[in-house]
Formats: structure tokens, sequence, C-alpha cells
């Protein structure tokens, strides 16, 4: 359990920094305004935002998730550990999804407060116009949340959050683990955790993105427009059709290859390196001992195999020795040949 902390730990970390730079475009792609757009895609809003505010735009707000990754990774991890021990049948697909789901939804009271500061922190500007709310980082913008809105203020958003996560996470460990499974007690390699942890990214947020753009419209509102996520919802899709729901997905996808790559290679050497009974490496674990139990159970049955045909061969050769013998013995006697009965 503790290098499971550990190791998600430095494995999001890791994650976070490859791929913020793409999240902060994402959010401003997906919450600009439809009817005046002000960037045209991906490219444009990177290339904008170094021209009009340099480099350090791109980092605007990391603060506050890396600040949580330490926590939201442990339970990720710890929980979908403690849910993978849990299973009597650990092997079926199914578990990997289910413990992902649990651990999704576990983390999301942690991870729905630090991506309102990222978002808030991350759409705010260098400008000189005071009326633009300024954060110095992620304390002092979680602080002025709950000074004007309260507690439902910080946790504007957690319902949707839970429901992204929880169908995110289990689509992630359920992908990677269904790559990774191979027929052989060689560990995998570097590059195919690297191409398995970004596929396993890719792959969960194509199918949650939609809940994602709801998700950050709800929490970059700080004119209250929203009503929660249904009302959200129902007016994106009035105002500018089932496109914004999809709106920012290639800076995503772009961004979550390299992440989740960067994510599973760390967490993987992490328990290498520890050598310690944690969650992949007892998954790991779990499917040699079943290729090994295997390999003895075939080699069981092959020397049993060998040892009754040797056994059989031995008998055979017993057998016809006597059978000879007993023949020079009949043809010695007498110089009489002894002949069979005539059937009529």
């Amino acid at each position: 359990m503790a290098l499971d902390f550990i190791a998600g730990c430095f494995g999001g970390g890791a994650g976070l920094v490859v791929g913020y730079p793409l999240d902060t475009i994402k959010v401003h792609i997906q919450t600009q305004d439809s009817k005046n757009p002000k960037y045209r895609g991906t490219w444009h809003c990177f290339s904008s935002l170094i021209s009009s505010q340099s480099t350090a735009a791109l980092y605007r707000g990391m603060s506050s998730p890396l600040a949580g990754v330490t926590i939201v990774n442990a339970i990720v991890f710890g929980v979908y550990a403690q849910v993978q021990k849990s299973n009597v049948d650990s092997s079926n697909l199914s578990t990997h999804f289910l413990a992902g789901a649990i651990a999704g939804l576990a983390q999301s009271p942690i991870a729905s407060p630090l991506e309102l500061a990222k978002t808030r922190m991350q759409l705010q500007s260098n400008s000189n116009d005071d009326s633009i709310k300024k954060y110095t980082g992620a304390i002092h913008c979680l602080r002025d949340i709950y000074k004007r809105n309260g507690l439902n203020g910080i946790f504007n958003g957690l319902g949707i959050t839970a429901l992204r996560e929880t169908p995110s996470f289990g689509i992630y460990f359920l992908t990677y683990e269904a790559l990774t499974r191979q027929n052989t007690v060689i560990p995998i390699s570097t590059l195919h955790m690297l191409i398995a942890g970004g596929l396993a990214g890719t792959a969960s947020w194509i199918l949650t993105y939609p809940i994602d753009v709801i998700k950050s419209r709800l929490q970059a509102d700080v004119d209250f427009k929203y009503n929660g996520a249904i009302d959200c919802f129902k007016k994106s899709i009035k105002q500018e059709g089932f496109i914004c729901l999809f709106r920012g997905l290639n800076s995503t996808i772009i961004r979550a290859f390299p992440t989740n790559a960067a994510t599973f290679a760390v967490v993987n050497w992490t328990f290498r390196i520890f050598d310690d009974n944690s969650i992949i490496k007892n998954i790991d674990i779990d499917k040699t001992q079943q290729q090994i139990n295997h390999v003895h159970n075939q080699l069981n049955y092959n020397t049993f195999k060998n040892k009754i045909n040797t056994l059989l061969n031995s008998l055979l050769d017993s057998s016809v020795y006597s059978s000879v013998t007993s023949d020079d013995s009949s043809t010695s006697n007498s110089g009489n040949i002894v002949e069979p009965d005539t059937v009529v």
C-alpha cells in the first residue's frame, strides 16, 4: 500500500508535467465564446498564448493539480489495489474495470476542488484590468471561492466530476490490463508500458470527453449562467449544437497519450525498482504465477506420460521376450511341433 502511494505520486507528477500545457489549451478551447471564438484550433491557441502571455501561461495553475496529485493518485492506486485483492478472480478483465471505476469515484471529492482551482487559474490572463480576478495560487483561488460562495462554490462540479471519473478510470485500467497481458513470464518492456499506458489514457478520454466539456464549462462559470450540469448541457446544445461536446478533443488526444504513457511507465518502474508486492506488481505476479503453474502442470503431465510410456514399453518388451523364450523351449522339446486345432 505504501509503494502504491509513492508510485502514484511519481507517475502522476510525471504525467502532469508532460501533459499540462496541452491541458491548458484544452480548457481555453472548451470554454471560449462560440459566437465569437478566440482560437481557431489547437495550434492557434498554443501560438496565441505564447505570443500574448509567454510560455508561463501554458503552466498557469499547475500548482493546484501538482499539489493534489499525491492524494489523488494515492487514492486511485490504493483503492484499485484493495478492490483487486478482494476479488476472487482478479484475472477477469471486468474486475479491473470495476476496481478502476470505484477508485475513480473515491478520488472525485478531492479531484473536483483541485480541478476547479486549476480551471479558474488557467483562464485568468495577464491583463492589467483590475476587474479580472487574479489568483496567486490554488490556495488563494479556493479561499476566495469559499469566501464568496461557501462550500457549494468549492464543490461546484463535483457531481459531473464523479460522473466523468467513474467510467473513465474503469476504462483506463481495463485497457491497460488488456494491452499488457501476455503468455510469457518475461516482464513487459518499457516501450510496451509506454504504448499501453498511452492508449489506455486515450481510450478513457475519448469515451468520456463530452462529460469533461460540461465539467469545464460549469467550473469556469463565474457568472452563474448555468444552474447545474444538466442546465449547462441543455444550454450548450441549444446554442452550439452537439459539436460543442467535442470541442478541444484534438488537443486532449495529443495530451492524453504522452501523459498516460509517462504515468504508467513511471509507476511500473517504481514498483520494479523497489521490488515490492504492490498492485501492478501483484497483478504481474499473479499472471506470472498462473503461467508458471501452467508450465508446471504441463511438465508434470509430460513426466507422468513419459513414465507410463516407459512402463508400457518395459512390459511389452518383457512380454515379447517371454513369448520368444517359450516358443524356443517348445521347439526344443522332442522336436515335435504342436499343430493348432482346425476349426471347421
